[in-house]
């Protein structure tokens, strides 16, 4: 019996040292694209690999520029239209969190998230669309690691460069090219809330360009942008 519990307890070790070593392989990650700019992330190489079933050559549209070439105008309409308390909170936004349970346990299905900037940029940075426990847990764990090392402006700034914004376009540029024909730095209020309100959805309404819906969106985003606050 002892040689038994002497090899579970040798077990649970090993397994508590995999665990630690596995999760450090996404601290040194983040610890690094805190100064370095990521490359892909694991959301832009699925998508690339579901276009490249119909299309083996296709290219994602994306190009990174720095959060000072970044209009303000899109800065605050992400932030009033994907999380308001983005400057004040630690990662989670807690009763955002609770609301949407609440909304979600009314409609019998999940119809709303509570999930903050920083733990969306989590999950496009590592991890697969799955919403089982596992990965929920996992993007809160990466969710605190990039709270605790990055600044909010660095947080904004990744999130702004990565994000889908259409079928295959990535990132602030590319949407303000695909779009606007503009730049990033060039868009003005109005373009910045539409971009902002088609976040939730990208594929589809850059499908469907000029819903109701969108429109609608649109004009509460405008509203609430004066009220933002930017790191």
């Amino acid at each position: 019996m002892k040689t038994f519990a002497r090899y579970f307890a040798w077990l649970l070790a090993g397994l508590a040292a995999l665990l630690i070593a596995y999760e450090l392989t996404f601290l040194a990650r983040v610890w690094w694209w805190k100064d370095h700019n990521p490359q892909s992330t694991a959301f832009m190489e699925a998508q690339l690999e579901r276009l490249r079933e119909k299309k083996p050559d296709a290219k994602l549209k994306q190009q990174w520029v720095p959060y000072e070439k970044i209009s303000p105008s899109l800065k605050r309409a992400i932030v009033a239209a994907e999380d308001a308390k983005f400057v004040d909170h630690e990662g989670f936004d807690w009763e955002a969190i609770e609301k949407a349970m609440e909304k979600n346990k009314q409609k019998g299905k999940v119809v709303r998230g509570g999930s903050t900037i920083s733990q969306q940029l989590a999950k496009n940075l590592f991890l697969s669309g799955n919403r089982t426990l596992w990965r929920k847990g996992q993007e809160a764990l990466i969710t605190v690691m990039i709270e605790k090392l990055w600044p909010k402006r660095r947080i904004l700034e990744v999130y702004l460069n990565v994000i889908e914004w259409g079928d295959g376009v990535f990132g602030a540029e590319a949407a303000a090219r695909h779009y606007y024909g503009t730049s990033a730095s060039a868009l003005g209020p109005e373009g910045s809330a539409r971009l902002a309100a088609i976040v939730p959805n990208p594929r589809f309404y850059d499908r469907n360009r000029n819903t109701a819906w969108l429109e609608r969106k649109t004009g509460i985003i405008l509203a609430r942008m004066p009220a933002a606050e930017l790191p």
